[in-house]
């Protein structure tokens, strides 16, 4: 069975959330639109570090001309490339 788009959206919350919290940041109120580089509750490290996690979570790797702010930069478009990734969508 494929994940659902709302259990990947909560996983990738969830991971940010771990992310700002570990620099001392609390995004549980970050909404699933939100620019998350724009946000400044996570910096470039731990962007990288979310992305990291992302291909490593979704088995997805990422191509240079992938890591876009259209296809990566809120938790909503990370779900939707996601699930096209994958050909879910």
């Amino acid at each position: 069975m494929a994940p659902d788009r709302i259990a990947i959206e909560q996983a990738i919350k969830a991971k940010i959330v771990d992310i700002a919290d570990q620099l001392g940041e609390d995004a549980r109120a970050l909404t699933h639109d939100e620019l998350i580089p724009a946000t400044g509750l996570i910096d470039s490290a731990g962007l990288l570090q979310l992305l990291a996690w992302y291909e490593h979570h979704f088995q997805i790797p990422l191509a240079q001309d992938e890591i876009t702010v259209d296809n990566l930069g809120t938790i909503a478009t990370m779900a939707g490339f996601a699930l096209k990734k994958k050909g879910l969508l």
